[in-house]
């Protein structure tokens, strides 16, 4: 079942509206702002293992303990940054996954320095396979396994599938050119 289709079956209104909110609004729309990419990179890498609303109502939590996901912030986050992003509650607080956005945070700056910015480091890389990326990703950043990879691309516009054709924002995602229908 598409995650269109699946917000429609979802019985309680919160639980659509949360959803809702996201596939209209998010999800497979392309993003150009490196921070918002490397705030949706943390996301993806935090809801694996737990459902996507969980990471949704945490949104919001995860914007402020992760200083609005600035990435040069993030980069420099010492060991007390970590010790209160595992005693915080609004995110989740696992450890592997609190080293991987700062690590990441740092390796995003190194692909700054080198391609300009992360999405330039993305576009250089594009067109590739899911498989490609994956390999991509894992050799570049921690905790970014197969599952992840494929969310946060499809979620950003660089692999298709975020919407099926039938569905009302699959239009407007194509009117912001995602990268997956760009022809090389």
């Amino acid at each position: 079942m598409s995650y269109c289709s699946a917000i429609e079956a979802m019985q309680s209104e919160e639980k659509k509206a949360l959803h809702k909110n996201y596939h209209d609004n998010h999800y497979g729309f392309p993003i150009h702002d490196d921070n918002e990419l490397f705030g949706r990179l943390i996301l993806e890498i935090n809801q694996a293992g737990l459902s996507w609303e969980t990471i949704l109502k945490k949104e919001i939590s995860f914007r402020r303990a992760y200083s609005d996901f600035n990435i040069k912030k993030v980069a420099a986050y010492t060991e007390t940054d970590k010790a209160r992003l595992l005693a915080d509650p609004g995110v989740i607080r696992n450890k592997l996954k609190v080293n991987a956005a700062i690590e990441n945070a740092q390796t995003i700056l190194a692909l700054q320095k080198e391609f300009g910015s992360f999405e330039q480091w993305l576009e250089h890389h594009h067109p590739k396979t899911k498989e490609e990326w994956v390999k991509l990703f894992k050799k570049t950043f921690r905790f970014t396994g197969g599952e992840i990879v494929n969310e946060f691309l499809m979620s950003i516009g660089y692999l298709q599938g975020a919407h099926t054709e039938s569905c009302p924002v699959h239009e407007k995602v194509m009117k912001q050119n995602p990268m997956w229908s760009k022809q090389y």
